[in-house]
């Protein structure tokens, strides 16, 4: 039984994430005590439930403290089987943080599997969806085919977004992982997204402009779509993605070098600053020389991991990267090595 110490790096919701994800693909139980214990609603919230009811579904795997609030877990997994799977995260409870626990075993599982989400596709403190199939997903292709359907957006704190995820696992090789040179940047595209109610204050085209205006130094092609969709809570967002090639011509999608950012609309945010925020952060990832950004390697610590021996650049080292480190290597048998901003991860 693998332990593991709730508190440790953000003190979040991660540990619990990566370590459900893990422990399904490797078939290893774990106990996690004191978890998100210096929130100020500590223990397990309904997005971090519906995670382990969705994995108990996939593998008839056993839970126990697997309740609102609680603050200690022990998971016991058995060997998932794909299949087709409806979840209703309830409210706007995050759509990409349950991926975090729940694609990674999917992609190694016995056979498709189709998973159909109701929640929050554009909240705080998550990745957007945009984000996620735009930004992320194009590197995890290396394992398994991913297709992501947006066929709804929803904002805080109704939720009611639907999102359709399939997954097809590859019979192939391990997939080798090494981003360190940034390249050449071949374009710019982006998606600015409001509520139907903010059609007439043109929210997100307005978004999209300034975004476009901040970015046009980079005499790259740009092209920010505009959009607008029935949503039960009002709200607005933007996400920028930057791709590079390494040769300046071909732009290779089994090796892709993509960059993202986004903004949340506020409200009392001019659309002006929530565009302009997307850009900024778009900037600073470009300028840092790195092909991956920061939230980008979060996400890709299991995976490269799972490819060692790899290495990434990143354009900075957050607590939920770090986070992520302490629980992979409680579950396999690599060394993760950090020197600035390049992550190596060796097979012991």
């Amino acid at each position: 039984m693998i332990e593991l110490d709730g508190t440790y790096g953000e003190g979040g919701g991660q540990i619990v994430r990566t370590a459900l994800a893990l422990s399904t693909l490797t078939q290893q139980g774990f106990h996690v005590k004191d978890i998100r214990k210096g929130r100020k609603d500590a223990g397990l919230k309904m997005q971090h439930l519906h995670c382990i009811k969705a994995l108990q579904k996939l593998t008839d795997a056993q839970a126990e403290g697997a309740t609102l609030g609680s603050e200690e877990l022990t998971f016991l997994p058995k060997p998932l089987k794909g299949k087709s799977l409806k979840v209703d995260i309830e409210t706007a409870g995050s759509i990409t943080l349950f991926l975090q626990a729940v694609l990674l075993p999917c992609c190694f599982a016995d056979k498709p599997t189709k998973l159909e989400i109701i929640g929050g596709t554009d909240v705080a403190w998550s990745m957007p969806i945009d984000y996620f199939r735009e930004v992320l997903v194009p590197q995890l292709r290396r394992w398994a085919d991913i297709d992501v359907r947006t066929e709804r957006r929803g904002y805080y704190p109704k939720g009611n977004g639907k999102v359709v995820v399939r997954i097809k696992p590859r019979d192939q090789q391990k997939p080798h992982l090494e981003l360190t040179e940034q390249g050449h940047l071949m374009h710019i595209k982006g998606i600015s997204h409001a509520s139907k109610s903010l059609e007439e204050k043109r929210v997100s085209e307005r978004q999209a402009h300034t975004a476009q205006q901040a970015l046009a130094r980079y005499n790259v092609p740009i092209n920010i779509r505009s959009e607008y969709a029935d949503t039960l809570s009002p709200g607005s967002g933007i996400t920028l993605w930057a791709v590079f090639s390494k040769n300046k011509e071909d732009i290779d999608v089994k090796n892709p070098i993509i960059l993202g950012a986004d903004a949340l609309g506020e409200r009392g945010t001019p659309a002006e600053t929530v565009g302009n925020r997307a850009a900024e952060n778009l900037q600073k990832a470009i300028s840092s020389g790195a092909p991956v950004d920061a939230h980008l390697a979060d996400n890709l610590v299991p995976w490269l991991a799972l490819s060692a021996p790899g290495r990434i650049k990143s354009a900075a080292i957050t607590k939920h990267t770090t986070t992520n480190f302490y629980t992979v290597k409680k579950f396999m048998p690599v060394q993760l090595d950090v020197s600035k901003t390049t992550i190596e991860a060796f097979l012991k």
